[in-house]
């Protein structure tokens, strides 16, 4: 079946290499589409279009299609098209003459693009509660541990003192404005496409504002090319939201790495989620990570193969947006399973609490004793240099067990964890209105 059908057939190969993979995909859009059919129900019922008799047949066929989703049983069938076809097929095959009345004043266009934003939707809300469960991971991690001494480094040296909780907290506040940019793209998805038709409107009297209320929309896309413009624009956008997540959760892989392996001993990953070597009896290798890291990194190459896919199109809708989906989908899926691998393992870890026992972390505390003399009235390049005169003639011996004196805002001793819960909550976003018009379309 295919929403396009003419009375005539084409060549075989071209079906199966215009059609790609949007069966295997499409499948993630059945929710969407049937609650995106029922707002379209309920709107042509409304301007008479359809009456009462088939407006109570079809949300009855909409419910149990909608059950059976939730139920893991729905499937594209052998031989039909996309989603769209399959959903409008079943119809048909529950209500007759009616379910053919579903596709009145839409295009394939504007019902695959708003399926795509509710589909979206739902998908950065399941990020923002991964991302909100790591972050409280993380902060509870940075206050039970901001006594624990860490070294700092830079350019992989040693260069001055940090602490556990100074580095947990850092990734902490770094997700909080991760949240700006998944907020942006969770604002410019939760608008509504249905109605835009083709990309030029309908002559039949379509009642758009109450399919954004009754979708929970907080507002149209109004002007129709427009609305279909923002296919490639809206996907790029969100994996840039995406991959700043990614950015934060792929540079703290990396430090979990190095942190972990036998030269560095800052922390040890519990055995369970190590694997091993075919021929080194010792190894426990931090796999997890090095995935993550994997991951995280191709997630950040997403919003360029996005950008170059949809690059110097025209107006107007093009085949090429079907291969978006390609790129598009899995990407949730891939990170909210790495916000979860990664949050697992860090209730887990453990830390070494003596790490600054070692020597070779003398040199941690270099600009400790300069500002020490500059707080007894030498002048700070007098003290720089004198420290590091000891340095260089192998003279200079540091107390590792020395008080530290840090008060400043975001410094070891000032870690400011409840300002940046307070960051983290002013960037979330309300989306309870979202849930009520869902459960409440399927349910009247």
């Amino acid at each position: 079946m295919k929403l396009w059908d003419k009375g005539y057939d084409i060549d075989g190969f071209t079906e199966k290499f215009t059609v790609g993979k949007d069966r295997e995909l499409d499948v993630m859009l059945a929710k969407a589409d049937v609650l995106g059919n029922m707002a379209h129900l309920k709107m042509l019922y409304s301007i008479g279009l359809v009456n009462d008799s088939e407006l109570t047949d079809l949300e009855r066929a909409l419910k149990e299609i909608g059950q059976e989703i939730d139920r893991g049983e729905f499937r594209i069938e052998e031989g039909i098209e996309d989603i769209h076809s399959q959903i409008e097929y079943l119809l048909t095959q529950k209500c007759g003459e009616a379910g053919k009345k579903i596709h009145t004043g839409r295009s394939r266009n504007d019902q695959v693009l708003t399926d795509i934003k509710l589909f979206t939707r739902s998908a950065l809300i399941d990020v923002l509660v991964q991302v909100r469960e790591f972050f409280e991971i993380l902060m509870a991690k940075a206050e039970e541990n901001k006594e624990v001494l860490l070294p700092g480094y830079t350019h992989l040296q040693i260069a001055m003192p940090s602490s556990f909780g100074m580095w947990f907290s850092a990734y902490a506040e770094s997700l909080a404005d991760d949240l700006l940019f998944l907020k942006a793209a969770y604002d410019m998805v939760n608008t509504n496409p249905l109605g835009s038709g083709a990309g030029y409107g309908s002559s039949v009297p379509l009642n758009r504002t109450l399919t954004t209320t009754l979708l929970g929309f907080d507002d149209l896309a109004y002007n129709s090319v427009y609305a279909q413009m923002q296919r490639g624009k809206m996907e790029k956008n969100v994996l840039f939201a995406l991959s700043a997540v990614a950015t934060t959760l792929g540079k703290m892989a990396a430090d979990i790495c190095l942190f972990s392996c036998g030269n560095f001993g800052f922390i040890k990953l519990p055995d369970k989620f190590t694997t091993g070597s075919s021929i080194m009896p010792h190894k426990k290798n931090p796999d997890i990570f090095e995935l993550i890291r994997a991951k995280c990194n191709r997630l950040q190459s997403l919003p360029s193969q996005m950008a170059l896919l949809c690059a110097n199109l025209n107006s107007g809708y093009f085949r090429d947006m079907q291969l978006t989906k390609e790129i598009f989908f899995p990407a949730f899926e891939e990170l909210n399973d790495c916000l979860c691998m990664a949050g697992t393992v860090l209730k887990e870890m453990q830390l070494n609490k003596n790490i600054l026992e070692d020597k070779r972390y003398n040199y941690l505390f270099t600009v400790e004793d300069v500002n020490d003399m500059v707080s007894a009235g030498m002048p700070f390049r007098e003290a720089y240099r004198l420290v590091g005169l000891k340095v260089q003639a192998g003279e200079y011996d540091s107390n590792t067990q020395r008080p530290l004196h840090h008060t400043h805002e975001g410094s070891i001793g000032n870690l400011c964890l409840e300002q940046i819960r307070t960051k983290f909550a002013r960037h979330l976003w309300d989306y309870s209105s979202v849930l009520k018009a869902e459960k409440t379309l399927m349910q009247s």
